[in-house]
């Protein structure tokens, strides 16, 4: 009967906004199940008889299976009902993410961080391309709204693991509460008709790929990726190795950034139904390296660092819908290509952060904002190589 009712609703405004808030739920789902690998990491070591260096492999498998989802999930959705892909990608992710706790090998528990990783890869792809091809050229405001919602989802997590721990003194439920959220919402996409602009096989088969803009495309996803997690998850190292803050003054200067990050997408909000992509783009790539040479020219001020990080939080937010819109002015969006900007991003989120790791080793934490510099650098080098690419053609879609 649902599905019948929803059939019936033509494809106005009204029905856009309860696509698009499906696609919202789901990104939340996203970013809470993302977030919630690292506070109860301790939690996963002891229940896998890991230490912490071996339970970290975590976050290379999960990086490993979201690159093969994305990149399978690209070419899915150019060629079967992308509602029906991510209902099922939703159902995955709730099984796999109730085995986790109840993993008593770190083998086990791999296997099912590494399913989880796949599914939200698959998700990841199928709401942007789906949120683009719904909205069309208006869709700069309902991405940057998408990636905000990623942010309350990561929000959300450890706040609920918190209530998890204070009531059951463990981290099953935070993962079992995670798994039933997310089977209404794979119902109703389910039952939700198709977008009407989606596009059909014949057409991408006769779709020539844009081999050197989707090139530089990947690499302004992977720069910009590493850019966000090198900073973010080395930040609180290079406080405490400097002597710029405390264990706990570091903890709260990396909520800072977060925060200032989730601020900036809400933001990117308003500003995407004002201003064009490209203007967008350089004004977030200038605000990075401002705050960036702030934080290098005053090594020793932890009021500085404060600075910094805040303003890299808020100019970053905004950078990574702001690229799919770009490239959407240069190209059509398919799920194959969208697919690639998505494993351009998971090799940012494995590499760039390694790398910094590997600098801090051999050089210390003050190399931290030269490599920023550098990277943002290579971002309008890029940028700049993009603008020059004709504009590939577009072909009509059919309804």
């Amino acid at each position: 009967m649902f599905d019948r009712i929803l059939l019936m609703i033509p494809r106005t405004n009204t029905a856009k906004l309860i696509t698009t808030t499906a696609y919202y739920l789901a990104f939340i789902l996203i970013g809470a199940t993302t977030a919630s690998f690292g506070p109860s990491l301790p939690a996963l070591a002891e229940q896998t008889s890991s230490g912490l260096d071996r339970i970290s492999l975590i976050f290379v498998f999960s990086s490993l299976g979201y690159l093969v989802g994305s990149f399978i999930g690209g070419r899915a959705y150019d060629r079967m009902p992308g509602h029906k892909i991510m209902s099922v990608s939703l159902m995955m992710l709730g099984i796999v993410f109730a085995m986790i706790p109840l993993s008593s090998t770190l083998n086990l528990l791999l296997l099912f961080v590494t399913l989880t990783g796949f599914a939200i890869g698959i998700l990841d792809v199928g709401c942007n391309t789906l949120l683009l091809w719904l909205h069309g050229e208006k869709a700069g405001p309902f991405i940057n709204g998408l990636h905000f919602f990623f942010g309350v989802g990561s929000f959300i997590a450890p706040l609920l693991l918190a209530k998890v721990l204070l009531m059951t003194g463990g981290i099953v439920w935070l993962y079992w509460v995670l798994t039933i959220s997310c089977l209404p919402i794979a119902i109703w996409l389910w039952l939700m008709p198709e977008s009407s602009t989606h596009m059909h096989s014949e057409e991408i088969q006769n779709t020539p790929l844009p081999l050197t803009p989707l090139l530089f495309c990947v690499l302004l996803f992977l720069l910009y990726v590493g850019l966000e997690l090198g900073f973010g998850n080395w930040v609180y190292t290079y406080a405490v190795t400097l002597g710029l803050g405390t264990t706990i003054t570091a903890a709260y200067l990396t909520s800072a950034f977060w925060g200032a990050f989730t601020i900036g997408r809400l933001l990117g909000i308003w500003i995407a139904a004002r201003a064009r992509a490209q203007t967008i783009m350089f004004i977030d790539l200038v605000g990075c390296a401002i705050s960036t040479l702030i934080i290098m020219l005053w090594m020793e001020s932890s009021l500085a660092l404060w600075i910094g990080t805040i303003g890299l939080g808020l100019f970053m937010a905004s950078i990574f819908p702001t690229i799919f819109m770009f490239a959407g002015e240069k190209m059509q969006i398919t799920g194959a290509i969208a697919g690639w900007f998505l494993v351009g991003s998971g090799v940012g989120s494995l590499l760039l952060p390694w790398l910094i790791g590997q600098i801090f080793a051999y050089t210390g934490p003050k190399a931290l904002a030269p490599i920023l510099l550098i990277v943002i650098a290579g971002l309008i080098i890029i940028l700049l190589l993009f603008l020059n690419q004709q504009t590939a053609p577009k072909p009509e879609l059919k309804g």
